[in-house]
């Protein structure tokens, strides 16, 4: 995965797909070094198909600052809310409901 200029981000883990649409709405991208990695969070809105890449429409230091999960890890449904909320998103899930499911 790339930022707008280019620059390389990371690997795409997974998708997120937004449980009111089913349509994908962010991506996992592994990053880090390889003894530290972790996957952050970022959104697939504006993101473009590249040959041998995912252009994202943000840029490397945003995308890497979002909120994190380890590699094994699973996005706590208390914790969906900060992702949105990180990239200025608006959230509008209930309490009790889940706004990501993981694919």
């Amino acid at each position: 995965m790339v930022d707008p200029s280019g620059s390389r981000i990371g690997e795409l883990e997974a998708v997120y797909v937004d449980t009111a649409t089913d349509q994908p709405s962010f991506a996992t991208v592994k990053v880090g070094l390889p003894t530290r990695q972790r996957l952050v969070f970022a959104p697939l809105a504006g993101a473009a198909v590249g040959p041998d890449h995912l252009r994202l429409a943000h840029d490397k230091k945003r995308v890497k600052g979002a909120p994190s999960i380890g590699t094994d890890g699973e996005l706590p449904a208390s914790e969906e809310q900060a992702v949105f909320d990180y990239y200025d998103l608006p959230y509008g899930a209930a309490p009790t409901e889940r706004r990501l499911g993981r694919r």
